[in-house]
Formats: structure tokens, sequence, C-alpha cells
């Protein structure tokens, strides 16, 4: 791969953090009107509408065969389907920290795996970079304290479960990406998405007997604004770049590209929510930003350079 190439794929992996990380603002936002499973369901809707218009009125057209559909469900059954369902059921046992803590763990579980699968090998350096990054997201959350109820076994597996899901879909997407096409993959990952959320949801409130609220959260404008984020840019443009980037960049790099939504989180809340910043967020954030450096680091190049001090070095001998 040529130096170009790898230039956009770190752009557009830089694009899906910032993306994901303007994200859980307007979770919050949509969150004062919805339930977390009607959230899902009205983003995927949204989200497919974008995908179906985007098709219709650019130059992309489907090319989708059975063979290809086969191959890209596994994919979209981990992420999105599995990925935000787990996570979804997860938080309701587990505090917020406590999955931030978990879901930190994706590289490394990515790095695993990967290593398995696909046969990349890290450096230390990049293992140690990543061990960094992960380090500072787990000190931001455990810095800003759990909440007070005791640690529950059953929302950590789920979360521990949406973790991993988050983990093998980098690592199938990595394999497969190269063969397959970016808009048909995103495609089929927003439409089994459509599906498995809207029937979650719809199954709710068949079971509540409030179907007739369905639709009540998009009366209000703030939620509307919301949805348009998540989906749009937050799931269409997402699925895009992260697929985009895995092609072409190994999959624990790109698993670590997304521990700079945390910052980005932390800065959003800052200036838009007015949220109160404290000492280890600087620190978390120096750690996670030094980590991706490294990670992103060619392999060798500690190695390089001490061979570069050491040739000098014997010419400086032999002079």
């Amino acid at each position: 791969m040529n130096n170009q190439s790898l230039v956009k794929a770190y752009m557009a992996a830089i694009a899906n953090a910032l993306i994901i990380g303007f994200s859980f603002i307007f979770v919050k936002i949509a969150l004062e009107n919805a339930s977390p499973s009607d959230i899902l369901a009205h983003r995927f809707t949204v989200s497919l509408i974008a995908a179906v218009l985007l098709l219709l009125l650019g130059r992309n057209r489907l090319s989708i065969q059975w063979s290809s559909v086969l191959r890209i469900l596994p994919l979209a059954i981990f992420y999105p389907a599995l990925f935000f369902a787990f996570q979804t059921f997860g938080l309701v046992y587990a505090s917020s920290s406590e999955a931030g803590i978990i879901t930190a763990t994706v590289p490394i579980l990515t790095m695993i795996l990967a290593s398995l699968l696909l046969g990349e090998r890290a450096s230390l350096l990049q293992k140690l970079s990543m061990l960094l990054s992960v380090a500072g997201v787990i000190f931001i959350f455990l810095m800003k304290g759990t909440q007070a109820h005791s640690v529950n076994a059953a929302g950590l597996i789920l979360i521990l479960l949406s973790a991993l899901s988050m983990a093998i879909y980098t690592v199938l997407a990595r394999k497969w990406m190269k063969s397959l096409k970016l808009s048909d993959v995103t495609f089929v990952m927003i439409s089994i998405g459509f599906i498995v959320f809207n029937a979650m949801s719809l199954a709710g409130h068949a079971a509540e007997g409030t179907i007739s609220t369905y639709f009540k959260p998009f009366t209000e404008i703030s939620f509307i604004t919301a949805i348009l984020y998540l989906a749009v840019l937050s799931s269409v443009c997402t699925s895009l770049l992260s697929n985009y980037a895995i092609s072409r960049i190994e999959a624990s790099k790109m698993s670590v590209f997304n521990q700079l939504s945390t910052v980005v989180t932390i800065g959003a809340g800052a200036v838009i929510l007015h949220e109160a910043l404290a000492y280890y967020h600087f620190i978390g954030t120096v750690m996670i930003l030094v980590g991706v450096v490294g990670v992103c680091l060619p392999k060798g190049v500690l190695t390089r350079k001490k061979r570069g001090r050491s040739s000098e070095g014997h010419e400086r001998d032999g002079l």
C-alpha cells in the first residue's frame, strides 16, 4: 500500500472517531424523549432511508449477490446487531463507568483475535502503546468513579460480549472488506440493524400496549436533530469510514483509533454541555493520544534509530 492510501485510511479512522465522539451528546439529547430501544430503532430506520437516498442520487449502485450477502451477514450480525443489543441491555445492569472500562479493552481483544485469525503481528512498541491507550481510558473512568451499586455479573458479561462483538467485527471486516464493495457492505449492515432494532422496539411496545406512542418522539425538534446526527453521520458515514479504514490498515490499529472518541467526547462535553474537566481527564487524554501515535509508528522504527546511532558511532570511531 502506498503512503497516500495509508494517509487516507488514517484520516478516515480519525474522522470516524470524531463523529462517534460527538454522538454521545446526541444520544443524551435523544434519551430525553425516547427509550434506548426506540432510539436504536428510529436511528436505523432513518439510516436506511438515508442510505437508499444516497444510492438513488449517487453514482454507486448496489451489486449485491447472495454469495456476497452471506459473507456480509456475519459482519452485520456482530456489528451493529449484537454490539448494540448487548450494550443496550448491559447498561440496564451495569453502570456507564463499568461499561466504559470494559469497552476500552476492545483493542486488546482485537489484537489477540487479529494475531490468531489474520496472523497480524504488532511490535513491542505498538503493544505497549496499545496498553497505554487502553490504560488512559480506564484511568479516566476509574477516577470518575462508578455508580453506588454492587457490580452485577449479568451486566458485565453483556458488556464484555458487546466488546467481543466489536473485536470480532473488526477482524472479520479486515479479512473480507478487500473483496467486497464498500457501499454494499454498508447497506446490508444498516438493513440488518433496521430489522433487528425495529423488531426489538415493536416487541417491547406490543408487550406494554404502547404501539401508539412509537413515533411520538418525532414531535420534538431536539429528538429529530439528534436522530438525524446519529442516523446519517454516526451510522451511515461512520460505516463507510470505518469499513474503508479497516480495509487498508491493521485491525488492531483501527481499534485503537476508536479510543480517540473518548477524547472527543470529553472535549465536546466540556465545550457544549459545560461539563467540568478534572486533572485526570487531561492525564488520560495524553495517555490515549500518545498510545495512538505509538501504535501508528512503523514497525522497527526504534530498531532503525538504534542502528543509525550505532553506525554513526562506528564512523566516529573510524575517524
